[in-house]
């Protein structure tokens, strides 16, 4: 139990100039500002607007963060090492493929609440951002730079894992890695469309995007779910 209390997530350096987690100014800036890209939108977010929140300097803010953007993509890389981190502890020691798989997918496409073991983040809010803002994290001209910088490593590894997943249920399946990336970013476009655009999706309050991607891998790979 202590091991799960004392867990910390940790984000690629190039993404801030001084590391938020280092002091109390820094989780301030990354509590208030995930609450208020979610109340405005990223578009309207500003660090001017951000110091004001938190009675600090808008200069303050930029010993932490070059730019907002670097915000927006530290925050998406918390939010996918935080799934990363839960995705392991929910399969960790399960020995049967198909189950294990289920399980991943659940995690991952399952309706977000709140972490106590991480007082400055509001996961709900941060899930809220993913769901709306995060494509706005790569769809840039610089991706293919801040790729190689390690921007989406996390993301990525993600990707991997469940790729590796999927091919241990079904080793000759060809496109792992396609069906897995789906289902990461599919789970987030599902969510979208059911609190925003209800009648081009069968998402709902009682039809999950939990049950729908479930459903269609156990489909696509052919498994058996009757033990």
């Amino acid at each position: 139990m202590d091991l799960l209390q004392n867990v910390r997530i940790s984000i690629n350096s190039e993404l801030y100039l001084k590391d938020p987690e280092s002091s109390d100014l820094g989780k301030k800036i990354v509590e208030h500002g995930i609450l208020l890209i979610d109340r405005v939108g990223f578009e309207k977010f500003t660090f001017k607007k951000l110091g004001l929140e938190i009675n600090s300097n808008e200069s303050s803010i930029y010993r932490y963060f070059e730019n907002k953007h670097k915000f927006l993509v530290y925050i998406t890389n918390w939010y996918w090492s935080w799934k990363e981190f839960q995705l392991s502890f929910a399969t960790h020691g399960m020995s049967d493929p198909g189950s294990k798989l289920i399980k991943a997918i659940e995690g991952i496409t399952h309706p977000v609440v709140e972490d106590i073991r991480f007082k400055h983040i509001n996961e709900v809010a941060l899930n809220k951002i993913i769901i709306n803002e995060s494509s706005k994290s790569y769809l840039t001209k610089d991706v293919d730079n801040e790729n190689k910088g390690g921007y989406f490593s996390v993301y990525k590894r993600l990707v991997t894992s469940i790729a590796e997943m999927i091919r241990e249920v079904r080793p000759d399946y060809q496109y792992s890695l396609s069906l897995s990336s789906m289902i990461l970013d599919g789970s987030l476009h599902q969510h979208f469309l059911k609190d925003h655009l209800p009648s081009i999706t069968n998402c709902n309050e009682t039809i999950t995007a939990s049950n729908y991607f479930v459903d269609l891998v156990v489909k696509i790979l052919k498994m058996d779910t009757n033990g």
